[in-house]
């Protein structure tokens, strides 16, 4: 079953937010980094025109600019929430330091309805994924890939030509470096990585030019 994945840039960080389409309509919210009003209507005018029925909401991670529009997805969409337990605090945290990065109107992400594992199979209706742990950007984060066709959603592990910094509270470089060559090198090179700044990429094009071969 051929799988659509459409991207959406928000917030002052250049976040992009996935959404995951199935060809019954039914589709999975990954990271919605909408904050302001103009960012919430353009993704929900698109679910809405394009006839979509919203079944669960995902973050790969849980820093703030990921994470901005977790509150109005579930509002709006009454979905479950999904998450690592170890970024649950990371994902807390964010109520503490969101006006100190200019977003004093941030909305309070709720906690999770369920927590993921690392190597889970997460079967969402006609949507499914597998969970992959890839800590080392945050302690929590995980990765989505769909083996089926041939992709993987995967936050700030990997980006193109560089990698998630680690300079963030749960940043390690050595334990992302493990994420980056034990995990997802060892995807088919043909798989596409979306990413959650920038352009995609190929594991083919990371394992032979990434920034990461240097350190």
């Amino acid at each position: 079953m051929s799988l659509q994945v459409i991207s959406f840039q928000f917030n002052g960080f250049q976040e992009n937010t996935y959404v995951v389409i199935a060809p019954s309509k039914n589709c999975v919210i990954i990271d919605p980094g909408c904050y302001e009003k103009h960012e919430e209507k353009e993704l929900f005018e698109f679910i809405e025109n394009e006839g979509l029925k919203p079944i669960a909401l995902l973050n790969t991670h849980a820093h703030i600019d990921h994470i901005l529009g977790n509150a109005a997805v579930k509002e709006r969409y009454d979905i479950p929430f999904y998450l690592h337990k170890n970024d649950l605090a990371t994902l807390q945290a964010v109520t503490n330091y969101a006006a100190v990065y200019g977003f004093e109107g941030y909305k309070t992400s709720p906690d999770p309805d369920f927590y993921l594992e690392d190597g889970s199979d997460l079967i969402l209706q006609d949507i499914s994924f597998k969970v992959l742990f890839t800590p080392g950007h945050a302690p929590g984060h995980v990765v989505f890939y769909n083996k089926a066709n041939g992709f993987v959603i995967n936050g700030d592990v990997l980006f193109n030509g560089s990698f998630g910094r680690i300079d963030l509270p749960g940043g390690d470089l050595d334990t992302l470096k493990t994420s980056i060559f034990d995990t997802m090198f060892q995807l088919p090179e043909e798989t596409v990585v979306y990413c959650g700044h920038g352009t995609e990429t190929t594991i083919e094009k990371e394992k032979k030019t990434n920034y990461i071969h240097q350190f």
